[in-house]
């Protein structure tokens, strides 16, 4: 009985220090920059570690042409080059979450959820 109780506050313990984890990790992606291109850079999305797109950049020539469609075409594919790479961060830093915490199954259950991500 009294082992029970001993494996279920050692699991408490764990999901306190995991919860903390989370939030430094979260501060962490939201520091961290990506960038997505497309058109040979003629336009370049840059967001952060957790997806959010920061900054659109794009060729003054694109603009001068007048080339909506190019611009409508390639706007969409440097933003999802972007997020791949932010995901792609996220992954790499939840994997590094259950490194340290001894909790059964743990490390499996994140890698199956990141891999459910992308």
């Amino acid at each position: 009985m009294f082992k029970g109780i001993t494996n279920f506050a050692s699991l408490m313990k764990s999901a306190q220090q995991m919860g903390g984890q989370l939030q430094e990790i979260k501060q962490q992606l939201h520091g961290r920059r990506v960038t997505g291109s497309a058109g040979a850079g003629m336009v370049e999305v840059e967001a952060n570690g957790l997806g959010e797109v920061l900054k659109v950049k794009l060729d003054p020539a694109l603009i001068e042409r007048g080339d909506r469609e190019m611009i409508e075409d390639l706007l969409p594919a440097a933003i999802n080059q972007a997020r791949v790479k932010a995901t792609q961060l996220h992954q790499e830093a939840m994997q590094s979450l259950g490194a340290g915490l001894n909790v059964p199954g743990l490390s499996e259950a994140i890698a199956q959820l990141t891999e459910d991500a992308s």
